[in-house]
């Protein structure tokens, strides 16, 4: 009791003593991905895609005044008007000279334009040739980052079980020309898992390497190594980036074609071979890719078929082990995109081959309609218009499943200060593609279908209103729901934003149908979730302050909540550090709180917190030299309703866990 006082005591104290007097912070954008992320659903692995996309992007920044339209949709949080509308003004006025002229954009909210100044530059705008080779090695950009991970706990499978040491590292080697050439080697190691030792004699426990080559003549880009894709709106293959339901409002359902590098540390979610986009006329752009790789399957015991497609990336045990690479693929694929004025129309088709039969458990009932077999095939096209007010996009897609799944916007803005949004999907629950992700309420593509319905209204350039309505039924039983269900989900965000203050409140309501205690019916699970937050940002110091509740009513009821404070502080580019304090006190899992959290470069960190503790994490860097970054982060997670953590192998034996994250990175 006494312990839980003092931490109460210290929030209040870090609310009076952090003053309302803020500094600029390297990354803003995390807090805008956070707005975004509806962090209650942290099945999909969308948002950890979405979050190594904008790192790349930070480190690899896009020259605005000559980037191709295929490069501004790499931005997740620009709609397409947003993106005709930035060519356009370039085609009319000429380079930008610095990116305040964007504020001559009106569409472009306040919010955008500052965010756009971590994505993209205003460079040269002299139509330039490919470089030589001797250019190409004499001015290329080095980044060489080593990140690595100390816990000051021991866990059960540390002392007996994990097959390595408890410390998790990785190293990236990444060197870039400009929008031209890009290559890179990255290994990354989790805790527990063995490195140079047993079955990774190579050293780590995963590697990517990439080679990536743009805009020499026709050809557009040219990947080598290990990549992701994504063509239309992602019914037939997408493993680039995802679909939020608060981020399909702010892009308004835009569509479109990437081919990128999987420069990330995820082990799963990306192809390996080679891709390529050919402009081969005017409007027409040819895209091929092929694709082999091994991957972790749980196998059936009995025939060695693939019972299920693991993507955790995990190998600490005898067990884990025995899984990975144990299975692999052939992928063939291509699509064609062609637009005229503010149309366009799309093919995709992918074509894939399992080493052994995919036969998933289908005991239960809500699996029986998983995709099963050796061969797989699916094709899809995709189609939408681009005008100055209306936009329309949308995919329709079928294959071997002999099924159907499309999904269908419509955005329109009624003024400058007013934009509307209707996205119609139906899955049907035969259909099924290994390699599809889109928008979706169940976690899949199959299996659903809705209605949803979204807002943004800014009645002042600082003020943005921002909501939406989703309606879902999934004719097939699903998990924990027996029979044919639906889902309601609401939202409505108001936040102000200026030059120094981002104020924002958001209320959430979200049922959705489950069996009821004795599985004899259906009942509504209810969940309501506000938050509350202020930032102020200025020339020395900032500081953000946040309130979230919970409220869940299913069989039983439970409440949870967190009070948090961030305070940091930069001083040129030698010293710039950031301290988080918060308490949480929830009744259980399904109350669960969650709240950003500054991390390491590409290290993702929005914790999910529940039960009742307190959180500290204090993260400092200096860019001591021009070329030398040095960052640590010290975190601390203090629980006082027990006294072990976790269960199982990750199980430690305390109510404590502290640990530190080091990273330093070197440009030449």
């Amino acid at each position: 009791m006494l312990s839980r006082t003092i931490s109460i005591i210290l929030i209040v104290c870090s609310l009076s003593f952090f003053p309302a007097t803020a500094g600029a912070d390297r990354h803003e954008w995390e807090q805008y991905l956070y707005q975004l992320g509806e962090f209650e659903d942290m099945e999909s692995t969308s948002l950890e895609t979405t979050f190594d996309l904008l790192c790349d992007l930070e480190e690899n920044p896009i020259n605005i005044n000559i980037a191709t339209r295929e490069e501004l949709e790499q931005i997740p949080f620009l709609t397409a008007r947003d993106v005709e509308d930035i060519q356009e003004h370039i085609y009319r006025y000429g380079p930008m000279k610095s990116l305040g002229e964007l504020a001559m954009i009106s569409n472009l909210s306040y919010f955008k334009r500052r965010l756009l100044a971590y994505f993209t530059y205003a460079g040269d705008s002299e139509k330039q040739t490919f470089p030589t080779l001797t250019n190409i090695a004499k001015y290329g950009e080095h980044n060489i980052m080593a990140t690595a991970k100390l816990p000051f706990y021991t866990r059960k499978g540390d002392r007996n079980g994990y097959l390595g040491y408890q410390y998790k590292h990785s190293v990236r080697y990444d060197f870039t020309y400009g929008d031209y050439v890009r290559f890179g080697l990255l290994g990354a190691q989790d805790a527990g898992e063995p490195f140079f030792a047993g079955k990774n004699k190579q050293g780590y426990d995963f590697y990517s390497y990439y080679f990536m080559l743009k805009k020499s003549g026709r050809l557009k880009t040219l990947v080598l190594g290990r990549y992701r894709v994504k063509f239309g709106m992602g019914l037939v293959i997408n493993n680039n980036f995802g679909f939020g339901k608060l981020s399909t409002l702010s892009s308004l359902g835009r569509g479109g074609s990437n081919i990128r590098v999987h420069s990330s540390r995820s082990a799963s979610n990306y192809l390996q071979g080679a891709a390529t986009t050919v402009n081969v006329a005017r409007g027409l752009d040819i895209s091929a890719f092929v694709s082999y790789r091994k991957f972790d399957a749980t196998l059936n015991k009995n025939d060695s078929t693939i019972s299920t497609i693991l993507d955790n990336g995990y190998h600490r045990t005898e067990t884990e082990m025995e899984k990975k690479n144990n299975s692999s693929h052939l992928l063939i694929g291509g699509n064609a995109d062609y637009r005229f004025g503010g149309f366009y129309v799309g093919m995709t088709g992918i074509y894939t081959v399992l080493d052994k039969k995919l036969r998933p458990n289908t005991d239960a009932v809500y699996r029986r309609h998983y995709a099963s077999g050796r061969r797989f095939y699916n094709i899809g096209v995709n189609y939408g218009y681009t005008g100055h007010r209306l936009s329309i996009s949308g995919e329709t897609a079928t294959g071997g499943c002999n099924a159907i799944a499309t999904v269908n916007t419509l955005s329109y803005s009624l003024t400058d200060n007013l934009d509307i949004m209707a996205l119609q999907r139906f899955y049907s629950y035969r259909y099924y593609s290994l390699f599809a992700e889109s928008f979706n309420e169940g976690g899949a593509v199959q299996n659903e279908s809705g209605i949803y319905l979204g807002i943004t209204w800014r009645p002042l350039p600082e003020l943005a209103v921002t909501g939406y309505s989703d309606f879902a039924y999934f004719a097939w039983p699903k998990y924990q729901a027996s029979g044919s269900s639906r889902s309601y989900d609401n939202l409505l965000q108001t936040t102000f934003s200026s030059n120094q203050w981002i104020i924002s409140a958001r209320y959430r309501i979200k049922l959705r149908e489950r069996d009821n205690t004795d599985k004899s019916g259906l009942m509504f699970k209810k969940e309501h979730r506000g938050r509350l937050s202020a930032a102020y940002t200025g020339t020395l110091f900032n500081t953000k302050t946040q309130a979230d509740i919970s409220f869940i009513n299913y069989k039983v009821k439970s409440i949870g909540w967190m009070i948090s404070q961030n305070a940091g502080i930069k001083i040129n580019k030698l010293f710039n550090a950031s301290a988080t304090l918060g308490y949480f006190d929830t009744d259980d899992y399904d109350s669960r709180v969650y709240t950003y959290e500054r991390g390491m470069l590409y290290s993702f960190s929005f914790p999910a917190y529940y039960g009742n503790g307190m959180r500290f994490a204090f993260l400092a860097n200096s860019e001591c030299f021009d070329k030398l970054r040095i960052t640590a982060k010290l975190g601390l997670t203090k629980y006082f309703d027990r006294d072990k953590i976790s269960s199982g192998y990750q199980q430690i034996d305390g109510s404590m866990a502290p640990d530190l994250e080091l990273q330093i990175q070197f440009k030449l």
